[in-house]
């Protein structure tokens, strides 16, 4: 059989070029090598184990997931360590030590004595030691201890009192992505490094185990300088990218992998507008760049190849219909662009987008032909 081409494909759908992620994977696992850490990759991104096998090097690698669902659908596809990454809820334990059972290497994290509680009493009940990271507030984003702050090692006494393995530490540095510099995301990484490393020698001060120190956010793995004292690093967004990475000067525009394709249905000339298939349901409603330097509306309007058309943007979005327009401020010509021809758009957030879809039809470069189809999971 001939492959199918994306002019075949019903709209709107999901591409992904599989020379950017491949791309993307080898310098971020180069750049951790130098480091000497460990990528314990986070899958909440691609939600899918086809994508993983191109970053991962071995079946024995580690995840992070953001849902018990990932962790289910990773584990039946034979990767075993895995770190599940949202501070634990008590109705998920019985769920946590069914996975455990059937062989699953999973780990938890929490931040209070409530939940260390909740999962010391699950441990003595199953007889089996959940193993448990203590998560670090380093910069106020969200979540986590401050470090410093006595309630560290309450929790950690709790768990190793409990009949739990006190794991290690972990933080998020998502205060990265606010930064407006580079040198702000190199601080931010130093910031973020410190905080878990000097939560660990409390811990170990105290005489508590601590083997895990482990950081993550695609901005501060990227531009990360020194690690020492960390030994893993958790990141997703950096095997696709997006414009809010690019926005933060992570990543190129010509790196990200992944793009809507949408067909153009209709014009408004006198408003400057170009109708297409893809909404706000296809983009998501994430509007990252809006808070950067450029806002880049819902995407980065390009090509059926993937290249950018000069200031084109989908600068709205209703469910079902985008709208395409020049950017404010531009001065060129809009593209002619009849009814039929097909669009990519770049998204705001790769996280974001790709739950919008069940598939990937996956391109190499600048190439129109369907290479693959790869599914991807969604919901929790």
């Amino acid at each position: 059989m001939q492959p199918m081409k994306l002019g075949q494909l019903q709209t709107p759908c999901l591409v992904l070029d599989e020379a950017k992620l491949e791309g993307n994977a080898a310098r971020m696992r180069e750049h951790l090598d130098k480091l000497g850490v460990r990528l314990r990759l986070h899958v909440k991104t691609a939600k899918s184990i086809d994508v993983a096998r191109r970053v991962l090097r071995s079946p024995d690698n580690p995840i992070t997931v953001s849902t018990l669902k990932e962790a289910e659908y990773f584990f039946s596809h034979g990767l075993r360590d895995i770190l599940y990454a949202v501070g634990l809820a008590p109705n998920k334990l019985e769920h946590v030590t069914q996975l455990r059972s059937r062989g699953a290497q999973l780990s938890v994290i929490l931040d209070n004595v409530e939940v260390a509680r909740s999962v010391a009493a699950r441990a003595r009940a199953t007889k089996d030691r959940i193993p448990v990271l203590i998560e670090i507030d380093c910069d106020g984003h969200r979540s986590g201890i401050v470090p410093g702050d006595p309630a560290l090692l309450e929790i950690g006494r709790t768990l190793n009192e409990g009949g739990c393995e006190l794991r290690g530490v972990m933080t998020h540095a998502g205060d990265s992505y606010n930064k407006d510099t580079v040198d702000g995301i190199k601080a931010m990484a130093a910031q973020e490094r410190d905080a878990v490393v000097n939560s660990a020698k409390a811990l170990r001060a105290a005489g508590l185990l601590c083997p895990v120190v482990s950081v993550g956010s695609t901005p501060t793995a990227t531009y990360a300088e020194d690690l020492t004292g960390v030994t893993e690093v958790r990141a997703g967004v950096f095997v696709f990218f997006d414009l809010v990475m690019a926005g933060l000067n992570v990543c190129a525009v010509d790196d990200i992998a992944a793009s809507v394709l949408g067909s153009v249905i209709g014009h408004q000339r006198d408003k400057g507008w170009i109708i297409v298939d893809a909404g706000w349901m296809a983009m998501s409603r994430d509007r990252g760049t809006a808070k950067q330097k450029i806002d880049q509306g819902y995407g980065i309007v390009c090509d059926a190849r993937g290249e950018p058309y000069p200031e084109l943007i989908m600068a709205d979005a209703n469910q079902e219909h985008g709208i395409l327009a020049l950017r404010p401020g531009a001065r060129g010509p809009l593209p002619d662009l009849p009814v039929g021809t097909l669009v990519r758009i770049l998204p705001n957030h790769a996280c974001a987008t790709g739950a919008q879809h069940s598939a990937y039809q996956v391109v190499r470069g600048k190439s129109d032909e369907i290479r693959a189809t790869w599914s991807r999971i969604s919901g929790w």
